[in-house]
């Protein structure tokens, strides 16, 4: 339509041709494709100028209301690129959102104000193309996929009970030893799950872990854990604010905790994403550039 504008505006394919950037063949095949789709001739052609049909002038008509609709179309969306706007569609883990991603938000918000954030808090392992998602955050090895993904940190994983239930039930010193023990599970994981707990840094040393509370969130488990019910197997960052205030003690067993592998942020495939994802994912990467996200202050 372009090209069909500027010849009929100049008269000449040749001369549309230099001001589009292109040879006089390519607009040449353009019109003539165009042509071809309509069913119509839009030129009268002779070696000298290019005439209008009547069904060109009426087509000439139309695209001149079309194409500035078109240029404005695409000037909005191109912009996206350049300066973060429109809505942010974000999918982070329960516990891991609550404690280190909200609390991030409003600032965020306060430095990119055309930025509407929509942040979903879920344990389960939604598609993100599939949902629309524009990013999520994932704790944990990553499965082969298209995903683009960007470390943020380390998630390291600690075995955990609260001092009254190591007063009464003694203080495994072996892996081997969780067997004698209520051990709560994540039902989520594959490495702290039903039946059987993983060790070893790649997870290749299983043993037998059983206990009368599963739950698929890791809240719910240090809740159980700081009043006395069983030992926990979890990431330092759901436990380590109970550690800190001496609701939990670490156990030191034979065997190593398995690497959880990271956390990352995932994002759609795209050479060029919008503005609005790449700020928020620079935006996490300098918040987690220390390890542990450094929450801004109430304003």
């Amino acid at each position: 339509m372009r090209v069909f504008v500027r010849a009929a505006t100049d008269g000449s394919l040749s001369a549309a041709a230099r001001h589009l950037g292109m040879s006089p063949a390519m607009a040449t095949k353009h019109v003539n494709a165009l042509e071809a789709r309509l069913g119509v001739k839009l030129f009268h052609r002779s070696t000298r100028r290019l005439a209008l049909t009547e069904a060109g002038s009426d087509y000439l008509e139309a695209c001149l209301r079309i194409l500035p609709d078109i240029d404005e179309a695409e000037a909005a969306v191109a912009s996206q690129r350049i300066k973060a706007s429109g809505l942010l569609r974000m999918n982070v883990p329960l516990s891991f959102g609550r404690c280190f991603v909200a609390p991030l938000v409003p600032e965020f918000c306060r430095r990119h104000p055309e930025v509407t954030v929509e942040l979903s808090l879920s344990d389960a392992e939604l598609d993100l193309v599939a949902g629309s998602w524009d990013l999520a955050v994932r704790i944990g090895r990553l499965a082969d996929s298209p995903l683009q993904a960007r470390r943020l940190g380390d998630s390291p994983m600690l075995v955990c009970a609260s001092p009254s239930y190591l007063d009464a039930r003694g203080v495994p010193r072996r892996v081997a030893d969780l067997v004698q023990h209520n051990c709560l599970g994540y039902t989520l994981s594959g490495t702290q799950g039903r039946g059987h707990w993983a060790f070893g840094v790649n997870g290749d040393v299983r043993v037998p872990a059983s206990g009368n509370l599963l739950a698929n969130n890791g809240d719910a488990l240090l809740a159980a854990a700081v009043r006395g019910q069983g030992i926990i197997y979890q990431p330092e960052f759901i436990v380590e604010a109970a550690l800190a205030r001496g609701e939990l003690t670490v156990l030191e067993l034979d065997r190593p905790c398995v690497e959880l592998g990271g956390i990352h942020v995932l994002y759609p495939p795209d050479r060029r994403p919008p503005a609005k994802v790449r700020v928020m994912i620079d935006y996490l990467a300098e918040a987690f550039a220390n390890g542990r996200p450094e929450i801004p202050p109430p304003r």
